[in-house]
């Protein structure tokens, strides 16, 4: 029988719970206390520029279109990818590792770098894509309700893999320490040291290396358009500037949401916001998770963003840029056990007009800097221009080019930032780390354990961090609910 169904929030995770939900005929409305759809994925434009103000990095095309094509559409009915090439650069101090858009180019690197290693590359990438297979075709499509929904024939013979961290694999294989630092990379993306995540994840390398990282023209906000586009398609009812203020229980079950205080009588509700705070819409008695539970939990990392219009074109530079000229691992351990901000941080710049000007005006450059910080720590604006000017002062000097003088505007974005705009807990950017204990079913789950018809769906739920893990967390959710109803 056709529920009618509230969803919190309008980013991936609750975007795609809503386009299923209302397939399965369903009547839909979201909710976004913002005044523009898209959560984390929303854009910023100034001046005639454009920037995505999370998400910068379309990896998993596969998971895109699995989606799509599950209503009968195409990514290309909703916007035009480009795979880039290359897709990325590694600034180290004496060098720039450029990551080709075939597995080839890349092994080539590899083997300039380090002599014999092309081989041992091309090994570790095809067992990456196995697991890849097993993962995307199998765990990370579980709803997270036992452990046994881990143990199939394919996770059994590699059960070591769970016990064995990213790190050791690496290691093993690579002995040069930029190469090392390149394969660890991609495990940021789940929110982790990768000291501290199975080895099993290394299916991310593949995602990188194998299936390799693309552009959606106009920027990863066209792919919350999409949805957006779909949704409304399939009769989902958008609401802008609406917050949930609370979720109204009686004898243990949903009645209704407030939005603006205002009560909305619903069967079902569905939170794609912050777990955490989701869970404060809610009486302390109708709760699943204390606050000494989410105080011990290993969250992402937060990040220190930056959205920066030039006024002319840049040499050298990709489209995406990572500087590892510091040192990784005292960055991680700084950001995930000290909890404090990184005294030389390694950063991430976003260049897309490189490639895609309709994100700047002619000859002029569109600006996205990113720096990993720990969630929780002090924010202010004398920090904020403090790294700004740590990172500026690397990125001249790396690629030999002047860039503060040719700025025309700086905005930025922070801990109390995630933590006003999107109710982030301790200002996260991620989620909750992919680490052993807070895997599949050892994460929040997406069915409440104590109110009947309340749902959960997003990032610090089942499968993790990501716009990948986003899309399947809702269609996850939403097939609990068929299933449940």
């Amino acid at each position: 029988m056709p529920k009618h169904i509230a969803i919190i929030g309008s980013g991936f995770s609750s975007l795609s719970a809503a386009c299923y939900l209302a397939k399965a005929g369903n009547t839909v409305e979201v909710f976004e206390k913002n005044s523009t759809l898209g959560g984390r994925a929303r854009q910023y434009k100034r001046d005639g520029f454009t920037f995505d103000m999370g998400p910068s990095w379309y990896w998993m095309p596969d998971i895109f279109d699995k989606f799509f094509r599950d209503f009968g559409k195409e990514v290309a009915d909703f916007y035009h990818l480009e795979k880039l090439n290359p897709a990325y650069q590694v600034w180290f101090k004496d060098e720039i590792v450029t990551i080709g858009d075939t597995l080839d180019k890349i092994a080539i690197e590899f083997e300039r770098i380090e002599p014999g290693s092309s081989p041992a590359l091309k090994k570790f990438i095809k067992k990456a894509g196995v697991n890849y297979d097993i993962a995307i075709n199998d765990v990370v499509n579980k709803p997270g309700l036992s452990p046994f929904e881990l143990v199939t024939p394919e996770t059994a013979i590699r059960v070591n893999q769970f016990f064995r961290t990213i790190s050791d694999d690496v290691r093993k294989a690579f002995k040069n320490e930029k190469l090392v630092s390149i394969l660890e990379f991609p495990v940021l993306f789940l929110g982790a040291k990768p000291n501290k995540t199975p080895a099993f994840y290394r299916f991310m390398n593949y995602a990188d290396f194998g299936l390799g990282t693309w552009h959606p023209k106009g920027g990863m906000h066209m792919v919350i358009k999409g949805m957006i586009d779909l949704a409304t398609s399939l009769g989902v009812k958008m609401h802008t500037d609406s917050p949930a203020t609370k979720i109204l229980v009686e004898n243990g079950k949903v009645q209704g949401v407030a939005i603006n205080d205002t009560f909305h009588k619903v069967d079902i509700v569905v939170s794609g916001a912050d777990y955490h705070h989701s869970e404060t819409l809610l009486s302390e008695k109708d709760r699943q998770y204390s606050e000494a539970y989410w105080e011990k939990k290993t969250f992402a990392p937060s990040s220190l963003l930056f959205y920066v219009g030039f006024d002319k074109k840049f040499d050298k530079v990709a489209h995406h840029n990572l500087f590892f000229d510091t040192d990784f691992d005292e960055h991680a351990r700084t950001i995930y056990d000290d909890l404090a901000w990184p005294k030389e941080p390694l950063f991430y710049a976003n260049f897309p007009s490189i490639n895609d000007q309709t994100m700047a005006p002619k000859e002029k450059e569109n600006g996205f800097f990113l720096i990993p910080i720990a969630p929780g720590v002090e924010d202010t604006e004398a920090l904020r221009n403090q790294y700004f000017d740590i990172i500026m002062e690397r990125l001249e000097r790396l690629s030999g080019q002047n860039f503060r003088n040719h700025i025309l505007f700086k905005e930025s974005f922070c801990v109390n930032d995630f933590v006003k705009e999107y109710n982030s807990y301790k200002g996260n950017a991620y989620g909750m780390a992919n680490t052993l204990s807070q895997t599949a079913f050892l994460r929040p789950k997406l069915k409440s354990k104590k109110v009947k018809n309340l749902y959960f769906t997003g990032q610090l739920t089942v499968p993790g961090p990501g716009v990948p893990p986003a899309l399947i967390s809702g269609k996850l959710t939403a097939q609990l609910i068929a299933k449940n109803n």
